[in-house]
């Protein structure tokens, strides 16, 4: 088993470039073996609020269709992040693309403050990824911060945890020391993708990391560089490396 986590740089509003991108990294992140690959959140688009609507995905969209396309030629589970209008709501979700199968979607179930006034959250759209005998599941940003969470995706039987953020250089250590004690209380292991650079005319603070089920930091991205940060599981151990590139 082999998983991936993507640290971009996502240009603001531009979704043809930052589609682009991910192509690029799904790439390279299958050329290395990968079965899953995970964006940060609202990864196509850049983190937006004002503007988000107008961004907005929708269920069927013809934008992920090239989606569609590589996670069936490369046989790769693909997490992507993205504004998703669901009938009249709009909602910070996760596309979820797995080789021949119809597209599903996460939705962030907690949002951090202000993000009311924009979107909405449910507890409707929460899959459990089957991959391999790994059994997923997905958070979005501030769902992270309310333990509850985590800890439902424990009850789920859970043994693989994925976030994906928008966390701050200020904020990403303590988002590291939070997600090392879920990792060792619920034995599953996180796999964290955040940007680097900066969205919404904020920094990012990187640090896209992976832990084993003992809370354990296998391998870590830095602050400033885009790139992948893979994990390889060969019998019961976790080993990382990093591939940087801009």
């Amino acid at each position: 088993m082999i998983i991936a986590s993507a640290q971009t740089k996502p240009k603001r509003g531009n979704v043809i470039d930052n589609l682009s991108d991910h192509y690029r990294l799904i790439k390279i992140a299958s050329d290395h073996g990968a079965d899953l690959i995970a964006f940060p959140e609202m990864s196509i688009t850049g983190y937006e609020r004002e503007t988000a609507g107008s961004l907005a995905f929708t269920p069927d969209d013809y934008r992920l269709d090239t989606l569609k396309q590589l996670s069936n030629e490369h046989n790769i589970t693909i997490i992507a992040g993205a504004p998703i209008k669901i009938n009249s709501d709009l909602y910070i979700g996760s596309f979820i693309l797995q080789p021949d199968s119809p597209v599903s979607i996460y939705t962030k179930q907690f949002l951090h403050t202000g993000e009311e006034e924009y979107f909405s959250s449910s507890f409707d759209y929460n899959p459990i990824i089957q991959l391999g005998n790994e059994h997923i599941s997905l958070a979005i940003c501030f769902d992270i911060e309310n333990p509850v969470h985590p800890e439902k995706a424990c009850q789920y039987g859970c043994s693989l945890y994925i976030p994906s953020i928008f966390y701050s250089p200020e904020g990403i250590s303590e988002a590291h020391d939070l997600l090392s004690r879920y990792a060792a209380k619920y034995s599953m292991k996180i796999l964290l993708s955040n940007y680097c650079g900066e969205s919404l005319n904020r920094p990012a603070g990187g640090g896209s990391a992976f832990w084993n089920k003992e809370g354990e930091l296998i391998t870590s991205l830095g602050i400033s560089n885009s790139g992948l940060l893979i994990a390889e599981r060969k019998n019961d151990s976790w080993s990382g490396k990093i591939i940087t590139d801009r």
